[in-house]
């Protein structure tokens, strides 16, 4: 197969990245940056990058002849109208490109639990997943439980001594993991909504930052702090633990703390 991975260079399009070509697929990295070196991963097949998703420009060439695409595009925002803006631009000129391209399945990831959460962030995820349901290519929704990378991708974005985190309950998930799920399933015929993906384990966002915290050897004060609105409480209730019925990684989060893909102190 020649399956495309948007977002190929980051945390989750690395992994799918490097699954796809270890299952022998033809991979084409469509990532905003040049160059086939992803996180230390010989990404191999075709790499395209200084590809902006919002706009389009080259994405019709660069998917001509791929079978699949993996969408883990993602954006830096707690605003709820940037995140919709950004989703649904990406979402339409993706499948747009795709159709023109011939593609026959457009995977895309999601987050598990955000039904009830209709806000800040993960409001533009569910703009994206309506954008994907009614746009024109067969497609598959892959929602997933937060990242094991996610209390560290937090706590870098704050600084100082003192690190306030939002009270979160969750059931993280090995990055690793999702990107080979995620391939799994573009091997596959569009399924519509695929059973969502979580971690093996309960946990909070508090206690797994304070360990690797201390597996980094970092001295830092987490402080938990509850957010307002619906954003926070919906963080606090446990929804994005998922269900039952979802699928579970076998990777904990300290298994992921002694593994080659955390950097220590990132």
């Amino acid at each position: 197969m020649r399956i495309a991975v948007a977002g190929g260079t980051g945390v989750v399009g690395r992994h799918a990245v490097a699954q796809a070509r270890a299952a022998g697929h033809e991979v084409v990295v469509l990532s905003r940056v040049g160059g086939v070196d992803v996180g230390g991963v010989d990404v191999g097949g075709v790499d395209v990058g200084g590809v902006d998703v919002t706009r389009g420009a080259g994405l019709v060439e660069a998917l001509r002849g791929a079978d699949a695409v993996i969408d883990v595009t993602n954006t830096t925002t707690l605003s709820a109208a940037k995140a919709i803006a950004f989703f649904e631009t990406a979402t339409r000129t993706l499948l747009a490109a795709e159709e023109a391209a011939g593609v026959g399945h457009h995977v895309a990831l999601s987050i598990v639990g955000i039904d009830g959460i209709d806000s800040s962030y993960y409001a533009g995820k569910l703009a994206q997943e309506r954008a994907v349901a009614t746009g024109p290519v067969p497609f598959t929704i892959a929602r997933a439980a937060q990242f094991h990378e996610f209390a560290g991708q937090v706590l870098s974005g704050m600084r100082g001594p003192v690190a306030l985190l939002p009270t979160l309950l969750m059931r993280p998930v090995a990055a690793r993991e999702v990107g080979a799920h995620l391939v799994r399933l573009a091997e596959g015929a569009a399924t519509g909504r695929a059973s969502d993906l979580v971690g093996p384990r309960d946990e909070i966002l508090l206690d797994v930052a304070r360990r690797q915290l201390a597996f980094d050897g970092l001295r830092r004060r987490v402080v938990g702090v509850r957010l307002p609105g619906a954003y926070g409480t919906g963080l606090a209730s446990g929804a994005l633990r998922g269900g039952a019925d979802a699928r579970q990684g076998r990777i904990t989060f300290d298994e992921w703390l002694r593994s080659e893909d955390h950097v220590r102190g990132g």
